[in-house]
């Protein structure tokens, strides 16, 4: 069977590390003068000598040094010294702008407001022309979806993800490509054909969550002509790459086709799968989806166990497994449950 790798979370130092690398790729020459090496140096020692050179730049008024700056205590939550900084250059820095729309939305160093949020986002998304942009119009889009800062609007939140998705540009949103994607997917506002298009275009572009719906479009027909070659191709990329719901489809099909060995060996591995929020943010996927992925192994795993497929039979266990599969999605345990009643599994 191919290896699927299991999901690795991101160090809470990661994002400080590429935050330090843009600031010594932009002042290399201040790096060059200090002799310091940034191959050799402690972690700690690169920090502390980033922000005092961004302390001193910002004296001189070097509005890039102070965003960095604000950023830098960001990354630590030093967020009440972040927001100072980012509010005493939100007029001249969209990037700042964008951040304190961030915090303003999580609560962060601040009161939670979220209609100030959205008012900041908005702001972002009028004013500047790059790649912010399209990532204030996709939040937007989530905004208008949810309802929070606005009120809730399908419509709205249609407009402003095709504005971020700029018909598929690789330099646009995403994100919005891909959730363009899941929006023509719900049955609120379901139109295969483009969700198919939308999901291409994302994962063209990248877009981990839109593999795995390739692979899933494929499998059942959905928008697109069933394809098992190029479904399992797409579930088996996806998978490889960390999707955690597309390795619970591919794990469904190995079940299907009686690779029970493939398909329990895959299922034990998802059914360790624990911090769903650090798995979603690492992948770029959406939690819920997650889950499914996970309750859909844990299912299976659990019929495998009752039926004594690819494991050593074991009811006990089967009833444990299917009490959790219950418990971490309802929703799929219950349309796995009816494939059982009617003889599909």
């Amino acid at each position: 069977m191919d290896s699927e790798p299991g999901c690795k979370t991101e160090s809470s130092d990661e994002p400080t590390a590429k935050l330090l690398s843009a600031i010594t790729d932009i002042y290399q020459d201040q790096v060059e003068k200090s002799n310091l090496n940034e191959h050799t140096e402690g972690f700690a020692t690169l920090v502390t000598w980033a922000k005092a050179l961004m302390r001193d730049r910002a004296d001189t008024g070097d509005t890039q040094a102070r965003f960095l700056l604000g950023q830098l205590y960001y990354q630590e939550g030093r967020y009440t010294e972040a927001e100072t900084i980012f509010d005493g250059i939100k007029d001249s820095e969209p990037q700042a702008l964008y951040q304190l729309a961030v915090m303003y939305y999580d609560g962060l160093g601040t009161t939670a407001d979220q209609m100030k949020a959205v008012e900041h986002m908005r702001r972002v998304a009028e004013w500047d022309t790059g790649k912010i942009q399209y990532t204030a119009l996709y939040n937007l889009g989530r905004a208008y979806l949810e309802g929070y800062g606005t009120q809730q609007s399908r419509a709205e939140a249609e407009k402003y993800w095709l504005m971020a998705a700029d018909d598929g540009n690789p330099g646009a949103s995403v994100e919005a490509q891909s959730s363009l994607g899941l929006f023509y997917s719900s049955p609120e506002t379901l139109d295969l054909k483009r969700a198919f298009f939308w999901h291409t275009k994302a994962c063209g572009n990248g877009s981990l969550e839109s593999q795995g719906a390739l692979g899933i479009m494929y499998l059942y027909g959905h928008g697109v002509p069933k394809n098992l070659q190029a479904a399992l191709f797409c579930l088996k990329e996806a998978a490889g790459r960390g999707n955690v719901y597309a390795q619970g489809h591919l794990m469904a099909c190995y079940y299907h086709q009686k690779l029970y060995s493939n398909a329990t060996a895959l299922a034990q591995r998802l059914c360790q799968y624990e911090d769903i929020d650090a798995i979603a943010n690492f992948t770029g996927c959406l939690p819920d989806y997650v889950r499914k992925g996970i309750s859909m192994a844990l299912f299976f795993y659990a019929r495998c166990l009752q039926l004594g497929r690819g494991v050593p039979q074991d009811r006990q266990r089967a009833q444990h497994y299917y009490t959790k599969a219950a418990l971490m999605d309802p929703g799929t345990c219950k349309g796995l449950q009816t494939d059982v009643t009617h003889g599909r599994m």
